[in-house]
């Protein structure tokens, strides 16, 4: 039966290579890696330098697994004398999916524009753009064929008539986005936003020919927020939903967190628990500890799909790590502006 999977995962797999759809990548911390959910929410937090990392391992326990891993860095900029800030950032992503080795890399610059909205709070409306190349290759020698198996045997040494023309493809792409964030009360803050991916709609030059509408625009609404409910105690909690070639995807969830221990000039010690659904797909219970500049989280997909019958609930599980802080230099958003913190 496993040997059976694997054969059907090595075939959806190929038919990605060389078909006009395509998905992308996407974590269950997704709140962890904003440049991949709004280029605009990029800079969104107390401090002038954020450096987010993520791994991701899904699907192990039935068959090889998918693994993807993401950096992000932001780094925050003052202009002029009005509060409005620059972020300069870049988005990089390793995803390696299944027994072909097929995998996708993505260097993403960014640059976002927070245009301050008021003189007595911290509201900004923010415009992004995020755009760089793809590189996407495989193994073509571990690609198996319907014609290459005679009477029901398989063996490599079978001649395919399948025109397999290379190992990989690179595309450009050209993402874009809004936010709306502002604080409220003492010390809440929240942000609503929306992006569009794949603005210019790539083309491919695949190991099959040119393939037009390889990655169809995707549509993304964000929504975030942030605010105590005690004064040792919080809540945040975030959605995302998505809408892409006809199909759709809600993800959102929230953690609900307590300070362990506060110190009198530093961030306290907080510990975060709490739990995200992805619609349809897995309950994703979290666990998150921020540590003055250095927030750890971990995850598990608990799958509930239709895949369920063959993963009996088991699904990936994901790492995350960032630091946050300011910068010692004489232009630090420390002296002169506000920041939404989440």
């Amino acid at each position: 039966m496993k040997t059976r999977w694997l054969y059907i995962l090595s075939i959806l797999l190929c038919i990605a290579t060389t078909t006009a759809i395509a998905q992308d990548l996407t974590f269950s911390q997704f709140y962890e890696q904003p440049l991949l959910r709004n280029p605009a929410l990029s800079g969104v937090f107390t401090g002038d330098l954020r450096i987010a990392a993520a791994y991701r391992d899904q699907w192990s326990s039935f068959t090889i697994p998918f693994r993807t891993a993401a950096l992000s860095i932001e780094n925050k900029i003052p202009v002029g004398k009005a509060n409005d800030v620059f972020t300069i950032a870049g988005q990089f992503s390793l995803d390696a999916a299944g027994d072909i080795q097929l995998k996708r890399t993505q260097l993403l610059p960014a640059l976002c524009f927070h245009k301050s909205l008021s003189d007595d709070k911290d509201t900004y409306l923010s415009i992004a753009f995020m755009g760089g190349p793809v590189f996407s290759q495989f193994d073509p020698t571990l690609l198996k064929f319907g014609d290459q198996y005679v009477g029901g045997a398989y063996s490599s040494s079978n001649a395919t008539a399948q025109p397999i023309k290379g190992s990989g493809y690179t595309y450009w792409d050209l993402n874009t986005g809004i936010c709306f964030s502002t604080s409220f009360n003492e010390d809440g803050r929240m942000y609503i936003g929306a992006s569009m991916a794949h603005v210019n709609n790539p083309v491919i030059h695949s190991v099959t020919g040119v393939i037009d509408n390889f990655l169809m625009p995707k549509y993304t609404l964000n929504f975030g927020i942030n605010t105590p409910v005690s004064t040792t105690a919080r809540v945040i909690a975030f959605a995302d939903y998505f809408a892409q070639n006809g199909h759709r995807q809600l993800l959102g969830g929230f953690l609900y967190g307590w300070d362990i221990q506060k110190y009198y000039d530093t961030n306290p010690f907080t510990f975060y628990i709490g739990s995200f659904v992805r619609w349809n797909d897995a309950i994703i219970p979290v666990v998150k500890m921020d540590m003055n500049h250095i927030t750890i989280g971990i995850s598990y997909d608990a799958n509930y799909s239709k895949l369920n019958t063959v993963s009996n609930w088991r699904g990936g599980l994901e790492l995350t790590a960032s630091y946050t802080g300011f910068l010692k230099v004489r232009n630090s958003t420390l002296d002169k502006v506000r920041c939404v913190k989440f």
